[in-house]
């Protein structure tokens, strides 16, 4: 069983048959590709994809990194009927606290707004993301016409989910679309009038740190989600709803979202009065 670019095409057609979420495509399709950049013209086996897996290991790619990636490759071989060449996942213990390098705090997260202010755009950008908890990919639902109406209806995988707009991010972004001569579609546009895509906004965003004083580590779209996910949860405490909100089909997802910081998490030890 070889793999050829042709069998790849083929699961490419699968996966948009399939209505996944362009990004999942684009992601599932990335990693094949490099399963096949690395497989070759060999006959595909399990020791293939053992020996695969154990590569990515030792290149230093992070567990959950592995594991998503092939979580992409078993796909595929679901898909081709290859089913002996899946391979399990590297177990991973449920992780009890995030990498205080790696969390965007409240604090810094206001810092990156002050520094933003001359960038209108960028200012309202990192708003939009943190005050509704949306996936980067999700901006672009954000036109006019939506605004306007309060709410933006987002289909994806036969599922519709409802995100609100809170009153004064709403107000700011009518401004901003009418300073900009903008009168229908989206609100975030590039140069070229077209949507921001995901590179255009993370290298705005990676802009701001030195300014910011925040580490380059922490500051990307998706953090900006969590922040809102753990002040929702902080609020709120219904992880269900907050499941609901972020378009998160299981709660266990959820929860990744809200782990304290290592600091909070000793904090909490240390007050259970244990020692004497």
């Amino acid at each position: 069983m070889v793999l050829t670019d042709k069998l790849l095409k083929e699961y490419a057609n699968y996966l948009c048959y399939e209505e996944k979420s362009t990004a999942t495509q684009e992601k599932y399709l990335r990693d094949v590709w490099a399963f096949f950049a690395y497989a070759g013209n060999t006959d595909v086996k399990k020791s293939v994809t053992m020996e695969w897996k154990k590569h990515l290991l030792d290149s230093g790619y992070a567990v959950r990194s592995v594991n998503s990636m092939l979580a992409s490759v078993n796909s595929l071989m679901d898909f081709l009927g290859w089913h002996s060449c899946k391979v399990k996942y590297i177990r991973l213990q449920q992780q009890v606290y995030v990498s205080e390098e790696k969390e965007l705090t409240k604090a810094e997260y206001q810092r990156l707004l002050t520094a933003s202010k001359a960038d209108k755009q960028l200012y309202l950008l990192l708003q939009t993301i943190c005050a509704t908890g949306i996936r980067v990919s999700e901006l672009r639902h954000f036109t006019l016409e939506q605004i306007l109406h309060g709410q933006i209806t987002i289909s994806c995988k036969n599922k519709t989910r409802i995100i609100l707009i809170p009153q004064k991010l709403r107000k700011l972004l009518i401004c901003y679309a009418k300073e900009r001569g903008i009168t229908a579609g989206a609100v975030f546009l590039n140069r070229n009038g077209k949507p921001l895509d995901r590179s255009s906004i993370w290298r705005k965003m990676k802009g701001l740190c030195k300014k910011a004083g925040v580490k380059e580590t922490k500051v990307f779209p998706h953090n900006l989600r969590k922040l809102f996910a753990r002040t929702f949860y902080g609020i709120e405490k219904d992880i269900a709803k907050l499941a609901d909100i972020l378009g998160h089909s299981s709660i266990n997802t959820t929860r990744i979202y809200i782990i304290s910081t290592g600091a909070e998490h000793r904090r909490k030890i240390e007050r259970l009065g244990l020692l004497a």
